[in-house]
């Protein structure tokens, strides 16, 4: 009875440790290249990467749930999952709701604007329609020039579409994503461009938990910190962009 109870203690000790180093992440994806789909229906990206080898390195398995950016940060604070690895921009606004990991990327703002504009800054487009994810940074600063006609999308994805169909003069969206849509989707990259970068300050992505929860975020840390250290993080920004 000892031998089985002994037994008994030690599956379950060891099923609770398993637990514990399973960390579910949120992911809006649609946001390429850092969170998207592929073909093969697999969330994949440049953030989706990171969080695979910061989970080696720290010892956790990261699952990632596909989840609408509207209502995101709700469901971290309703316990429907662990964190949020969504090209989350650190501000301080979102630091009284949650607690952040140390960054892991440095992004900036980018206006993209159809190939035929003139348009060198967002405040030439006072008085037309600019389009933005909504709740993101990029549609803060759209909404902080006055004159401009802010709109907001679901996914950044629309926003671009109606760029191109002449809806929108320009597009605010992070850099990397700004690169992506302008420089390499075939269906886009032929008819639009970056016209400037917005420079608001310091701004970086950092993975969001749910407030107090020390022991998540300390296993986070140690992956990101690893992953910096080790040149792991050299090798993912040359995967996904280039040199």
């Amino acid at each position: 009875m000892r031998k089985f109870l002994l037994m008994t203690l030690f599956i379950l000790l060891t099923a609770q440790i398993a637990a514990a180093r399973t960390i579910v992440f949120a992911v809006d994806a649609t946001w390429p290249p850092m969170e998207f789909i592929d073909a093969n229906k697999h969330i994949v990206g440049y953030s989706i990467d990171y969080m695979k080898a910061a989970g080696k390195e720290a010892g956790f398995t990261p699952v990632f749930k596909n989840t609408a950016w509207d209502g995101i940060f709700a469901g971290l604070a309703g316990g429907e999952y662990d964190a949020i690895c969504s090209s989350v921009s650190i501000t301080e606004k979102r630091k009284k709701a949650m607690d952040f990991s140390i960054p892991y990327f440095k992004v900036r703002q980018a206006l993209v604007v159809p190939i035929s504009s003139n348009v060198k800054s967002l405040e030439d487009l006072k008085g037309k329609k600019v389009g933005a994810q909504i709740g993101t940074t990029g549609y803060f600063a759209i909404k902080k020039v006055k004159g401009i006609i802010p709109k907001s999308y679901d996914e950044i994805g629309l926003a671009m579409q109606d760029l191109i169909n002449g809806r929108l003069a320009g597009v605010v969206c992070d850099d990397p994503v700004a690169a992506n849509y302008a420089l390499r989707e075939k269906n886009f990259a032929s008819k639009l461009k970056i016209a400037a970068i917005i420079e608001a300050g310091d701004e970086y992505y950092g993975i969001a938990v749910k407030k107090g929860n020390k022991e998540i975020l300390d296993l986070i840390n140690k992956g990101i910190k690893a992953v910096k250290e080790k040149g792991i993080e050299a090798k993912l920004k040359k995967k996904w962009f280039g040199q």
